[in-house]
Parts: C-alpha cells; structure tokens; sequence
C-alpha cells in the first residue's frame, strides 16, 4: 500500500550464520534469524545480546583535544570557578547540560545553565548570552550539543575573560572556533571513531576523562568516592535514542544499561514525566522516543526552553511532577499547532512536486508556521514523500527551518556546502538532520541548490528503499513469549531496527479511526487466531484506507510486535506498518 516491495531482510550469507548460531548457542530459529540479518556473526552473539559499557567504550583521551578539555574542567572543580553550561534546546542538550551540571553539582562546583530561547535566540550561543553569562560571575563556558561552529560567541567569550570548551557532535568545517577545546568527534582531524555518539555521548566521555583526572590530582581523596557516572546513564540513554544515532556498539550499551537504571525509578524528573505520559511497563526504547523524548521538547518547542534539563536535575519529587504536567500539557498544544502546519505543508509540498511526485526534495515555507515546529513538519514530509525535506518558519525576511532525511542522504553536508554557497545565513547538522536560518528572497535558491546537489544520492536511495521483513508468522504465533524471545536482540531504534514480520493472508475483522488519526483493528488467520492491531496516523493515507475498506478481506499485513499491558495484564499488540492486498479464496 505504501508503494515499497518487501523483502526478506535475511541475506543467504546470513542464513548460514543464523544457523550456526543454533546450533553453536541453542537460540531459537526466530532469534537467530534477528541477530544474522542485523550483521551479527556466532562467535560475537552472546556480547551482542549482552551489551557492556565497560567492554565497548573506548580510551576517552582517544577523542580529539580531550586531554585539554578534561585539563582545563579539571583546573575549573579544583579551583571552584563559577561554570556556564550553554545547551542545546532539544533532548540531546537538556540531558547533556543536566549530566554536566549534576557531575559539577556533586562536586561543589556552581554551574549556571543556559538554554537559549528558540524563538528570540535561535540555535546555539550568541553573543548577547555569553555577555550575561559573563555578568554573573562564570570564568569557564562550556557548549554542549552545539558551538562547533560557533565562532563570534566563542571569541567573545575570549574578549571577556572566558575560556570556551566545545562538547559537541554536529558535523564541522575545517576551520574552528578558537575554544580551549573543541571536542567533536566529527571533527574532521578526529579518528576515534566515534562520529556515531550523541552529545550526551560525548558529554559522558568527557566526564570519565575528567573523573581520571581528578583522582590523579588527588580531588577526592577527602571527599570520598566521585559520582557514580553508571547512575547518569539514564540521561545518555534518553538523548541517544532521542537523538536517532545508530544503536550500535556503545550507543546500544550506553542506552541498554540506561534502560536498566531506569527501572529503579530513581531520578525523580523521569519517573514524574513517565508518570505524566502514561507510560505503562518497562522503560523501552519506545517509551524515550514517542513519549519520554517530545515531552521534553516541548518546553523547547513553544514554552520555556529550560524545562527539561531543569526537570532532569530536580530532587524534589513535587516540583518535578509540577513540572513533567507543564511538559505534558505543552505536548498536547504542541500536537494541535503540529497537525494544522503539517496539512498546509503537505500541501505545498504536493503542488510542488505535481501529480508525478518529481523532484529530489521539498522546501516548504510559511509565515504562521510556529518556529518549534517545523522539525517535525519535516519530518512528516519526509515519512509522506520518502525524500529529504525542509520546513521553514518566516518572520519578516529571515525564516529558521529544519529538515530531516532519508537513509542515504546526506543532509547536513548538504546545509553546509549552502552555508559556503551563501544561500544561508547559517546552518548546520549531521547526516539525518539539520537546521538552518535563511533570508526569504534565497528560498529559490536554496531549493534549486538542494535539486542539483542531492538528486543522484536521492536517486539512489530511494530505488533501494524497500520493507524489509524478518519472519513470517501467524496471529496465533503471536505470543509474549515469542516476543520476549526477540527483544533479547533490542534495544531497537536507528542502526538496529526493531524486528518486522508478515502475517500472509490474514483477514480484517474489523477496523475504526481512533485517537488523533490512527486506525485500529484486528486479524484473523486461517485457524481463527486474531490478533489485535494498529497503524499509527494512517487514517488519511492509502494504508488506512485500505485497511478501513478491507474488512472481511484477506490481506498480507506487516508489522511490529510488542506486548501491551494496559490493565495489568500482558497482550500483543500488532503496529502495522504496510499491507497488501491477498488473493481471494
């Protein structure tokens, strides 16, 4: 229905491996099948499904001027310097700045954070905030999820008195900022090898070097033990999975230990806002990205931008639940503005492209747009019309937008060959993400840019675009323990895809529009086993439809697993992601 072939994700290689390892380590056939056709071969299978920190992260003084980081943060705790922490306003940037500022804080060191307004200050620092920064006392600026491009601010902080550490991981130029330290390991004189991490990931990185440091310098030796880092990896895990980086080798422990410090429920802003969001069972990769995550953002979105690291860092299980329903409410606004910009942006982008949906990206523009939106307008685009795509709100002659894109597709070089172009005031991001601030009279520009530039990559990655299918079962298959069976192999996100399977000819028993635009239903096999189903904002679209028209007909649906617990009890539940139509008996 979504116009994508299906194709077994299991090459004949990998059928090999999954063999082996059934027979080497006794996994069932459905488990084995998950892990080959993810890359993992039967002599690295058991640390796969058993993930550690300590095994997989490297010597941080690998990264780039780590050692001149963790020096100078080092010479900033000893001597009780006042240290600003300027911050991103998204997930990544409110878990990076409380991370930081929960270290220092155990450490007795004052920190003010930063998280500028979206709105009024735009992305990353600016000078007018590095000066009252300044004005209250701060010797050290440390930017996190930002200031790799950050020149002017960097430089006055420099005017001021300040020193500048840069914990960053957007994609950078050649030339840098003139910072103490800039460590970005997408730097381009960087070879760790850990271009993958989020910021958190880096800020976390940062911390161990720095815990190295103080002990050598005997910090703690009437102090007792340092933080316990192990204990912050709630906040990594949240941002890693917020931020779509590839769940693989440390990122899946990072986040795979953090999910398990999760359990525990022992920070109090999480365990308000999971609270808040209704979030049923334990902590999951799914509930940081479609719960945990946009709440959070919200506050950055259309409110106070400083709310989510504010929550993370409270210990007062009352101000935090305080806060995590001020999020909670700013969600639903923020889904409402969301919905309206989306249906106008969606129909511009079908204007432009035209009946034939010809063009290598999409570019929509708009001056009622809210500016704290227009990542997820994009990102819609994207998931509608599978190509990378720009959302850009106006006010006056400058517009900020942001773009998402496609597998494939590089969209923050692309930003970065138009900031050199010209065509933008600024801009910057990594490969499935990017943002941008532009003056109205280059959007032509920009968009032919983006034409000439991305058309072959796009080409090439669309024609490869296809559903890739794990196994194939029946509703009646369908089991917690099945499930159970496979999420050994999680947790599942970007770089380690969540298990997709088929149920061949199933009919629709039944189906209806619930919530905000998704389609509920439920499947029969041959034997009469149903299973219960739901295709998530798919009413509008040809699989909604389908599946709305489909009832009493057989269908080949495709889908992901998991087990609902709403009531107490353990169900599962089928999220369809694609269907086609079975021939009729």
């Amino acid at each position: 229905m979504l116009g994508r072939p299906w194709r077994d994700r299991l090459s004949l290689e990998g059928q090999g491996a999954a063999e082996a390892m059934s027979r080497l380590w006794g996994y069932s056939d459905l488990l084995a099948r998950v892990l080959a056709a993810r890359g993992v071969k039967p002599d690295a299978a058991e640390a796969f499904l058993a993930p550690t920190v300590r095994a997989l992260m490297p010597d941080p003084f690998s990264v780039q001027d780590m050692e001149a980081a963790a020096e100078r943060l080092a010479d900033a705790v000893v001597n009780r310097e006042t240290i600003a922490i300027f911050g991103d306003y998204d997930v990544d940037g409110a878990c990076s700045s409380a991370l930081l500022g929960g270290y220092l804080g155990a450490c007795g060191v004052a920190y003010i954070i930063h998280i500028p307004d979206r709105i009024f200050e735009g992305y990353g620092p600016n000078v007018e905030a590095i000066r009252a920064l300044a004005g209250q006392g701060a010797r050290l600026l440390v930017t996190v999820d930002c200031g790799t491009v950050s020149f002017e601010p960097i430089a006055e902080a420099a005017r001021l008195g300040m020193d500048a550490v840069v914990l960053d991981h957007h994609q950078a130029p050649e030339a840098l900022p003139k910072a103490r330290a800039i460590v970005n390991p997408n730097r381009q004189d960087d070879l760790s090898g850990l271009g993958h991490l989020c910021a958190a990931g880096v800020v976390f990185m940062t911390l161990v070097a720095l815990n190295r440091e103080l002990r050598r310098r005997g910090f703690f030796a009437d102090r007792g033990e340092p933080p316990d880092l192990m204990h912050s990896l709630d906040l990594v895990a949240l941002a890693t999975v917020c931020d779509v980086v590839p769940l693989d080798g440390l990122n899946r422990a990072f986040v795979a230990r953090g999910l398990e410090v999760m359990r525990a429920r022992g920070r109090p802003g999480l365990k308000a806002l999971f609270d808040a969001a209704g979030a049923r069972g334990p902590p999951s990769a799914y509930h940081l990205g479609f719960m945990i995550g946009p709440r959070i953002n919200a506050g950055g979105r259309i409110g106070d931008a400083a709310l989510g690291a504010k929550l993370l860092l409270l210990e007062d299980e009352t101000k935090a639940q305080a806060i995590a329903l001020e999020l909670d409410r700013l969600n639903r606004e923020r889904q409402a503005i969301e919905a309206v910009a989306a249906e106008e942006a969606q129909a511009e982008a079908l204007a432009s492209l035209g009946l034939a949906e010809q063009g290598a990206a999409i570019v929509t523009a708009s001056e009622g747009w809210h500016p704290g939106i227009v990542g997820l307008v994009a990102s819609r685009l994207k998931e509608r019309f599978k190509r990378p795509a720009f959302a850009v709100a106006f006010k006056g002659k400058t517009g900020t937008g942001s773009g998402r894109s496609i597998v494939g597709v590089d969209l923050g070089k692309a930003v970065r060959a138009a900031v050199d172009a010209g065509l933008l005031v600024k801009g910057g991001g990594h490969a499935m993400a990017a943002g941008i601030t532009i003056s109205k009279d280059r959007l032509g520009d920009f968009r032919a840019f983006l034409e000439e530039t991305l058309a072959s990559s796009v080409e090439r990655a669309r024609a490869d675009d296809a559903l890739f299918v794990d196994a194939a079962l029946t509703a009646g298959g369908a089991v917690s323990a099945l499930v159970q069976s496979f999420q050994q192999a999680g947790p599942f996100g970007a770089g380690n895809p969540e298990p997709v399977f088929a149920f061949p000819a199933h009919r629709i028993v039944d189906a209806a529009v619930v919530g905000a635009g998704h389609v509920r239903a439920r499947i029969r096999a041959g034997d009469g086993s149903q299973l219960n189903a739901i295709a998530f904002r798919a009413a509008d679209g040809p699989l909604g439809l389908a599946l709305l028209k489909g009832k009493g007909e057989p269908f080949h649906i495709a889908g992901t697993l998991s087990i609902d617990r709403w009531g107490g009890g353990e169900k599962v539940q089928l999220r369809i992601v694609d269907a086609a139509e079975a021939e009729r008996r």
